[in-house]
């Protein structure tokens, strides 16, 4: 027991506790990063990833995902980058001045840079018909944060009752809802224009009017229109029932820039599901549907987070 006693009397540091006070230095919390995205498109070149990188990475940014696309025998590229960054040592501002600059040095077509949390959401209207599904899905993808916009206004040219799920959200949540009644003649598309004037892009959530060239040269931003994957086969009135009493077995839909080729425009997202002889009515039309929200959304998101970029006349890049 001695012997013990004497061991732990030299070490009475190591095996016990320090009776003595310690201070600590207390250390300045890091500054939070902020997420950034870029795209670029330009003609191909040597050098340009070593560019990019160096320009995030000489104002202390850091990579975390990069998606480059040259496409064969076309001389163009294509990038989309994920970084962070400390916004005290690399401002908005100077952000912007130096992706320009890099842009200017390499004769790029599109060079857009965006901070989610420091930048404005995007500002959109929504224009719908009498089918409430993707419009309701809009909404409330947006009230919980799935869809990163805010929604000015919605237009549609059929009458919603104050008691309908719809006017009561919109009541909610202070969003404007604009019923313009059209005709084959009346368009309405002046009346339009002016309530989508400070909007950035537009989302014709199951819109049944078709917009006219001078509509689409006047509003000069983006247009997303959605609509069931059953074209060309099933055009008119009720395509749902044509094709199920068809006894088709693959069903789609399709979300792509209105152009003024009806329907033509550069495909953004498209989603198919299969469907069987098990299949009732009821059951195709809510599975067509739910396929129709889903690419809508999954579209929407995909803009918003500059993941798309145009290729050849009819053609996008998706990263």
């Amino acid at each position: 027991m001695s012997v013990v006693r004497r061991v732990c009397s030299m070490f009475p540091q190591v095996v016990g506790f320090s009776k003595r006070n310690i201070s600590f230095k207390t250390l300045d919390p890091p500054s939070p990063l902020a997420h950034g995205i870029h795209v670029f498109y330009c003609p191909d070149a040597v050098g340009i990833v070593a560019k990019l990188s160096d320009c995030i990475a000489s104002r202390g940014g850091n990579i975390l995902t990069a998606d480059v696309f040259v496409p064969e025998n076309k001389q163009v590229f294509y990038s989309r980058s994920d970084f962070v960054f400390d916004p005290a040592k690399w401002p908005r501002a100077q952000m912007e001045e130096d992706f320009l600059k890099l842009s200017q040095t390499f004769k790029a077509m599109r060079s857009v840079v965006r901070v989610p949390a420091l930048d404005p959401k995007y500002k959109i209207a929504v224009l719908a018909s009498k089918q409430d599904h993707c419009l309701v899905d809009l909404l409330h993808g947006w009230q919980d944060g799935r869809l990163p916009v805010d929604i000015t206004c919605v237009i549609s040219n059929h009458h919603r009752a104050s008691n309908t799920h719809v006017i009561r959200f919109l009541e909610r949540h202070g969003i404007p809802y604009h019923c313009l009644s059209t005709t084959k003649e009346e368009k309405r598309e002046g009346e339009i224009l002016e309530l989508v004037q400070n909007t950035d892009f537009l989302v014709l959530a199951r819109y049944m009017q078709i917009l006219s060239r001078n509509f689409l040269r006047s509003y000069g931003n983006d247009i997303i229109n959605i609509h069931h994957g059953l074209l060309p086969s099933f055009k008119g009135s009720h395509p749902s029932k044509q094709a199920f009493e068809a006894g088709v077995k693959l069903i789609g839909a399709t979300s792509h820039f209105v152009t003024e080729e009806l329907d033509e425009g550069p495909i953004i997202e498209q989603m198919v599901e299969r469907v069987s002889h098990k299949d009732n009515l009821q059951s195709f039309v809510q599975k067509s549907e739910n396929l129709e929200k889903q690419c809508l959304r999954s579209a929407i998101r995909s803009y918003c987070e500059l993941r798309v970029l145009p290729y050849e006349e009819k053609k996008t890049v998706v990263f």
